[in-house]
């Protein structure tokens, strides 16, 4: 792991969390299957260190039929009991309820016509927002695009979905770039 390199202090030295905002951190994501994703992780963290959640990820890819939305809106009280008998993933009942109640609000965004992709990106005019934070102190913990977001999400019947997560869901989607400047991170992700 090369640490000459200058990296947000968030990840300090942690090989996970490394290659996590090396390779995936704040990199513009357009596939709908992996912003589903990061919409159930971020959710599942609300509370706890995104850490926590990293190392678990792959648990909640198998727990989690591979993030597919349409199989876990299907999950029954059977799939609930079975996920809060799984000690790879965060064992919390209304996280869990929260992520198929999310499964089946984005197969009925599906179902009317629309994606979360477009319905993400159109919160930063599909371009992301590119910030040139000097240190970790000056980043927000959510902003008004991120309210206005949670409160749309809100209405079409997400869950766990308040401004903070979400504004971890476009930091970690790179709608926004929240790579400090001096992060040799914060040119790479930029789109050009």
């Amino acid at each position: 792991m090369p640490s000459q390199k200058n990296r947000c202090s968030w990840c300090a030295d942690d090989p996970l969390y490394v290659a996590y905002h090396d390779t995936e951190w704040g990199v513009p994501c357009h596939n709908e299957q992996t912003l589903f994703e990061f919409l159930i992780l971020e959710g599942a963290q609300a509370g706890l260190s995104w850490i926590t959640v990293l190392r678990k990820r792959e648990n909640y890819r198998k727990a989690f039929a591979g993030f597919d939305a349409q199989q876990i809106a299907r999950f029954s009280d059977n799939d609930i009991a079975r996920l809060m008998g799984d000690a790879g993933i965060i064992r919390n009942r209304l996280k869990i309820e929260s992520a198929i109640g999310n499964a089946r609000a984005t197969c009925a965004l599906h179902d009317a016509g629309q994606t979360l992709h477009d319905l993400f990106w159109n919160f930063v005019d599909g371009t992301p927002v590119i910030n040139h934070w000097q240190s970790l102190s000056e980043v927000p913990v959510f902003t008004p695009a991120a309210e206005a977001l949670s409160k749309e999400l809100k209405k079409k019947g997400f869950r766990f979905v308040g401004p903070t997560v979400i504004y971890s869901h476009m930091q970690a989607t790179g709608m926004v770039n929240d790579h400090v400047t001096g992060c040799f991170r914060h040119k790479a992700v930029q789109v050009k």
